[in-house]
């Protein structure tokens, strides 16, 4: 069934849409390979050939070390009901930190959710579908909400100083967020 797109439909658009996560996988020259689970309402079909993502502060930094270095990033969704399909969508990735350019156009296409350190921005090449026929079937009980609820409990100084710590390098030392942002 796989098959190849120029863009991201309407249909498309709405099916990710409706899933409830997604995954992000990045690379750059001699580091680790990444990948990530995202959530929380945080991603956005801006066009046919762009999408982007409210980054929510996390304990590691490497998508952002990977797009600074390299700027590849393919993004996953899986269907874990109703009709088995994977959708992945391969391109350049460009992070917008509050005050770079870009970044508040962006911003009022998110809700406001504590805890947000960046804009992931990517413009999309290629568009691939799959079966998904081995992805299992799960019932999803609902979001956690323990990411946002640390980050309003820290308030804006300690989530500052949080990012400061974890967030400015990637495990294998590449540059992460900036540290003027914080």
């Amino acid at each position: 069934m796989g098959r190849v797109y120029d863009d991201i439909s309407e249909e498309q658009a709405h099916w990710i849409g409706e899933q409830p996560m997604f995954l992000v996988a990045t690379a750059a020259p001699d580091a680790y390979v990444n990948v990530s689970p995202r959530g929380l309402d945080t991603f956005r079909v801006l066009g046919p050939r762009r999408v982007a993502w409210l980054d929510l502060t996390g304990s590691g930094v490497e998508t952002i070390a990977h797009l600074r270095a390299d700027g590849r990033i393919t993004l996953m969704f899986c269907a874990f009901e109703g009709l088995p399909k994977i959708l992945r969508l391969y391109g350049q990735g460009e992070v917008r930190e509050p005050g770079d350019a870009g970044y508040d156009e962006l911003r009022s296409r998110f809700p406001d959710v504590p805890g947000e350190r960046a804009i992931i921005d990517v413009s999309v090449g290629r568009v691939a579908d799959s079966c998904g026929y081995g992805v299992p079937r799960m019932d999803l009980v609902g979001a956690r909400d323990q990411l946002l609820t640390s980050a309003e409990r820290k308030g804006p100084e300690k989530m500052a100083e949080y990012r400061k710590l974890k967030n400015t390098r990637s495990i294998d030392g590449l540059p992460g967020l900036d540290p003027k942002h914080q």
